[in-house]
């Protein structure tokens, strides 16, 4: 089955010939190589460019293995050049070369080679495209399909193609596996054989059933937030381990690096300031976060909750949690107390304020979900997205009620102002709806 990432695609094609290595990250199994070799390739074909202008080599593969060797994938790149034209040089898991950076530093220099290349996450990190690159790597990261990718792929009922993408997630490779018991062994051994492994050989990890465990807290904590001195608290209480504050921060850095999970750090909106801890973690695949606690836990409103936070950077927006302080009296006295903003979105000059909400099933429930954005005192969109609105509408109070469907399948779905002229209603009517 053949899934058009134009997403992605767009993003290669407006960076072809820009001087810089092209640089493909994810983690594995997301699709950086299909991405690269089969939907980029293709449209190189289409648009004109010469079959023998293409440079390919998959340094994973065991006829190539010979090419690991610096001075032979040299000159095996090399002789592939063989007149003035520009020539595309597609590379895949190039971190097994030796010597990959000098390499593609001198073919940089070329006035007639464009690179584009894939890397394992767990040799590959955001942070070694910075460091060995430096300011020459053009970094492309590929996230799992989103939910708009694997609907369409689907091909099934969109609430059908919901209950499954928040329960197995939307690594490609999962729509070739037909039933329940072939997609939870994908998971659990891709999860265990692939992802633990990888960062327990790259980091040298001591301590791998603690950093199983640790992976476990934080699947069951999603939107919560958390700290290395809480989480250290966790394994003595519960786990009767002790593991200090400094080895669960480093853990969770390395998570990070490796894109299994995501921090989503606390901002103060008023004091326009960020707040170190404790934060918020998400997954970046909803199917290996199952695996990693064996299916057991998946609250809805937590799993939609990550599915909003996922598209959110799919779409290219920077998210944090807000935090707005607010001062009450009580009995006389002047207490301060915090509401919070599920996500504080921003991208370029553009701000937008996030709740995510299963259901509202009541004025309560509204007010409840609104009180935080009534609270900040600016022009920036307001949203709440729900899992059972049936249709996206204005509130009197100014703020977006979002269907979920609505936010997740349509491109533009957060320029609100399209929405204005048809689904501008008063509260009246608005609770008819909810």
């Amino acid at each position: 089955m053949i899934i058009n990432r134009d997403l992605y695609l767009n993003k290669l094609v407006s960076r072809k010939n820009n001087g810089m290595i092209k640089v493909i990250t994810g983690i594995r199994r997301s699709g950086k190589s299909f991405l690269l070799f089969n939907i980029f390739k293709n449209y190189l074909i289409t648009s004109g460019i010469d079959k023998e202008h293409i440079i390919e080599l998959n340094f994973d593969s065991f006829e190539n293995e010979k090419y690991h060797d610096s001075e032979m994938a040299f000159n095996y790149l090399k002789s592939k050049i063989t007149d003035d034209g520009m020539y595309y040089m597609l590379l895949d898991e190039i971190q097994l070369l030796d010597k990959f950076e000098s390499i593609l530093n001198s073919f940089l220099r070329l006035s007639n080679v464009d690179i584009y290349v894939t890397g394992s996450n767990a040799k590959f990190l955001s942070k070694d495209v910075i460091t060995e690159f430096r300011g020459r790597g053009d970094q492309i990261h590929i996230f799992p399909l989103s939910f708009s990718e694997f609907y369409n792929a689907r091909g099934i009922d969109k609430r059908d193609a919901f209950e499954e993408y928040i329960v197995y997630g939307g690594l490609p490779l999962l729509l070739s596996q037909p039933t329940y018991e072939q997609k939870v062994s994908f998971l659990k051994n891709l999860f265990v054989e692939t992802y633990i492994k990888d960062i327990v050989n790259r980091n040298n990890i001591d301590y791998e059933d603690e950093l199983k465990e640790l992976i476990n807290i934080l699947s069951s904590s999603i939107g919560s937030l958390t700290n290395p001195n809480k989480l250290t608290n966790t394994f003595k209480s519960v786990k009767n381990v002790t593991l200090s504050a400094p080895t669960i921060s480093k853990y969770i850095e390395i998570l990070v690096d490796s894109f299994i999970i995501n921090r989503a750090n606390r901002y103060d909106v008023k004091g326009k300031s960020y707040i170190d801890t404790p934060s918020k973690y998400y997954f970046s695949d909803l199917g290996l976060r199952n695996a990693a606690i064996n299916f057991r836990q998946t609250e809805k409103t937590h799993l939609l909750e990550n599915v909003i936070y996922n598209e959110l950077l799919i779409r290219g927006y920077s998210v944090d949690v807000g935090i707005i302080p607010v001062v009450k009296k009580i009995n006389s006295k002047a207490v301060r107390t915090y509401y919070e903003i599920d996500f504080v979105c921003n991208k370029a000059d553009k701000r937008i304020y996030i709740q995510s909400s299963f259901s509202l099933h009541d004025d309560a429930k509204y007010q409840q979900e609104a009180r935080s954005l009534l609270n900040v005192n600016d022009s920036f969109t307001k949203i709440i997205i729900s899992g059972d609105a049936t249709l996206s509408h204005y509130t009197e109070d100014g703020i977006m009620i979002m269907n979920i469907f609505d936010f997740l399948l349509k491109n533009d779905s957060l320029n609100i102002w399209i929405y204005t002229t048809y689904f501008a209603l008063s509260m009246k009517e608005a609770r008819k709806i909810i």
